[in-house]
């Protein structure tokens, strides 16, 4: 199960509604206790396709964000994107570019009224929907 702070929910949900018509992305770090995944921290990071059907992460940006995870003694978790005008499950190049088994792979649909944020284990091309608890 992954654990998200309602705070840190929002913080998603704004980002992905400023990235507006385009794919909003970022990254999760935080820490594994008793099966647990616990999200301390959203980095929020800038789309460089500008695109509404995918999106890259800076390097830069990526390598800031490694490195500040470590300073803090966390580890990477994951990773979120938006879909502005799709359901929050992965597309094909979702699933063909999640090259970690490791990571959550979290995706927010803005398509209804509200958005919804969905979880997912993604290893050799299998999708596993993954629980996710926001408190």
């Amino acid at each position: 199960m992954l654990i998200l702070k309602e705070e840190d929910y929002k913080k998603i949900c704004g980002h992905a509604e400023a990235g507006l018509p385009n794919e909003a992305c970022g990254l999760l770090g935080g820490y594994e206790e008793e099966g647990n995944r616990i999200v301390t921290d959203v980095y929020l990071l800038r789309n460089v396709d500008e695109s509404r059907e995918h999106f890259s992460m800076d390097p830069a940006e990526q390598f800031a964000v490694i490195k500040d995870i470590r300073s803090k003694g966390r580890q990477l978790l994951g990773n979120f994107h938006s879909h502005p005008e799709t359901p929050s499950r992965p597309s094909g190049e979702d699933i063909r570019l999640a090259f970690d088994p490791k990571m959550n792979y979290l995706i927010l649909s803005l398509m209804g009224e509200a958005p919804v944020l969905n979880s997912f284990h993604i290893e050799k091309g299998e999708v596993e929907k993954e629980e996710v608890r926001i408190v």
